[in-house]
């Protein structure tokens, strides 16, 4: 997908991209909460809109409908900063790639959102991860 893009959609895609990472830093230590969209407290599919459309990007609300409406697929070695990755086989959880082995998601119910390494068991469950904001 990256040959069909100018330079310039690239560079802008970037700088979206480290923004969504940079908002979804600022909300770690926030409620989980089902069908949460924030500003306070947040469910998975909340959390990565929300942090996207701060960085001017709009993506649907759930996660299978994010996965389905970004076009550029990424695996998992090639995810990059503020890429949204997707578990288990219905892609029913996602979190926003951070770099260096980490992403940040909002668990489950009764937890807060959180910065975690994307250890075995996540690459066990991984299903899918796309690249939003070119």
């Amino acid at each position: 997908m990256t040959a069909k893009l100018s330079k310039a959609r690239l560079k802008r895609q970037k700088k979206r991209a480290a923004y969504a990472v940079k908002y979804a830093y600022k909300q770690i230590g926030d409620r989980y909460r089902y069908g949460g969209t924030g500003p306070s407290s947040w469910d998975c599919s909340g959390l990565a809109g929300g942090s996207w459309r701060k960085a001017g990007v709009k993506l649907p609300r759930t996660t299978q409908q994010i996965y389905r409406a970004v076009k550029w697929k990424v695996s998992w070695r090639g995810a990059v900063k503020g890429d949204l990755l997707f578990f288990y086989s219905g892609k029913t959880h996602m979190g926003i790639y951070v770099g260096k082995g980490y992403m940040i998601h909002a668990p489950s119910s009764g937890k807060r959102i959180k910065k975690v390494k994307l250890n075995s068991y996540y690459k066990r469950n991984f299903s899918g991860a796309v690249r939003p904001g070119y």
